[in-house]
């Protein structure tokens, strides 16, 4: 550890009741053990480590969570463990406030962002920018953790509404919306299909690809750019004129038969 752990006894934040711990990550750093967040947030603390536990290669040792348990001896009753309590537990988890933000993630709920705000503004760095004539540094770190959260409980929703819809190209572009959420970038999960693009199509036909184009646009076989359907998807494709690739509809089997159908009638 950085530094020795200092006690600072029981904090009230609001309704919030807690060990305040002081040190472990750096001189002055505030922490918070684990048993606490979870009565916090109305969960065993065996739940709260179980998710630290399946999770654990996100948090890094020394800089957002220290296992008490290995570190320090027996006898903890200034931190709230009894021996038996002590011998009994596994892990004894310390977080920093970049753990807890880690751990919020994890549990991510509307609960925990109102307690984050809590715990971070009267409680975490908040008071020593304050103190520092620093409180912009620190809310700007703070907005770009819940902006980050936010976008990812987005792109949870629009997943479990893409899992359950019977429309394939309803589903590709939830998913693809989901993945711009958490890379910022539309990236679009590709069908492993057979593919045809309107020269295969027009010469199979016996008419000109840019016939194929038309009779496509009337159906309405093209998805939007970029994306996919049960019809097509689109690619980057190189252009004849030049070096310059240029978005390109290529047709799967079920857009080859719409337009065979459409030509036949």
């Amino acid at each position: 550890m950085n530094n020795q752990l200092k006690v600072l006894g029981t904090k009230h934040i609001g309704k919030i009741t807690f060990t305040g711990i002081e040190g472990g990550f750096g001189p002055g750093k505030k922490a918070i053990l684990a048993k606490d967040t979870a009565r916090i947030h109305n969960q065993p603390v065996g739940e709260i480590n179980r998710r630290i536990n399946n999770n654990r290669k996100w948090f890094k040792d020394g800089v957002d969570i220290i296992d008490l348990k290995s570190v320090m001896a027996q006898n903890h009753n200034e931190i709230g463990f009894t021996q038996n309590a002590w011998n009994r537990a596994n892990n004894i988890y310390l977080l920093s406030e970049r753990g807890y933000a880690k751990l919020l993630k994890i549990l991510d709920d509307d609960k925990a962002w109102e307690i984050y705000d809590e715990l971070v503004d009267n409680y975490f760095n908040m008071r020593v920018a304050v103190k520092e004539n620093k409180p912009a540094i620190v809310n700007q770190e703070r907005l770009a953790i819940m902006k980050d959260n936010s976008a990812t409980r987005k792109a949870n929703i629009l997943y479990k509404i893409a899992m359950h819809t019977k429309s394939d190209s309803s589903k590709e572009m939830l998913l693809a919306k989901a993945a711009s959420l958490i890379t910022g970038e539309m990236t679009i999960p590709v069908m492993e299909k057979k593919t045809y693009t309107a020269t295969d199509i027009a010469n199979e036909c016996g008419i000109k690809a840019q016939a194929v184009g038309k009779i496509a646009n009337r159906l309405g076989l093209k998805a939007e750019q970029p994306g996919q359907n049960k019809y097509g998807r689109w690619a980057n494709s190189k252009s004849q004129y030049s070096d310059k690739e240029v978005p390109q509809w290529l047709y799967f089997e079920e857009g080859r038969e719409a337009i065979k159908k459409e030509l036949e009638e």
